[in-house]
């Protein structure tokens, strides 16, 4: 029960406060993401300079989950190298699969707490598109 009430912690304060939901200045990086099946639309803004992400934000519409995933995806990459912030990407695509050990939900901080989305399939592209644009726009050079 106190995982579950974490879980809905992070994600109300990520949802209702984002600190990453917002129009960056002169990104050099941007692409859309969008779930066709639920409507939930984002575009990650990168200032993306000699292989690391500087500066990143977000705008867009979507559901908690979306919005809120993207949000601490943000913070978790911020100053991170494209290999670092690819590897905590696939550590979270893992684990919304069921497929991440404990130790490597550790690396993904309050990005653990949607650990939960797993056994929600109707929400998991929720949760992974914000993961998903990254990897994109990270594999775009």
């Amino acid at each position: 029960m106190a995982e579950r009430t974490f879980y809905n912690e992070v994600l109300t304060d990520h949802n209702l406060h984002p600190d990453n939901k917002y129009q960056l200045k002169d990104p050099n990086k941007v692409k859309e993401g969008v779930n066709p099946s639920c409507g939930d639309d984002i575009v990650l803004q990168l200032k993306y300079v000699d292989g690391v992400i500087e500066e990143a934000s977000f705008v867009g519409e979507g559901c908690a989950i979306s919005q809120a995933s993207a949000d601490i995806m943000i913070n978790l990459v911020l100053g991170k190298k494209k290999e670092e912030a690819l590897h905590l990407s696939d550590i979270f695509l893992r684990m919304i699969k069921g497929e991440a050990t404990d130790e490597e939900i550790e690396e993904l901080e309050e990005g653990g707490a949607l650990q939960d989305i797993s056994h929600m399939p109707a929400r998991v592209k929720c949760a992974v598109l914000g993961w998903r644009t990254l990897n994109e726009i990270l594999n775009e050079e």
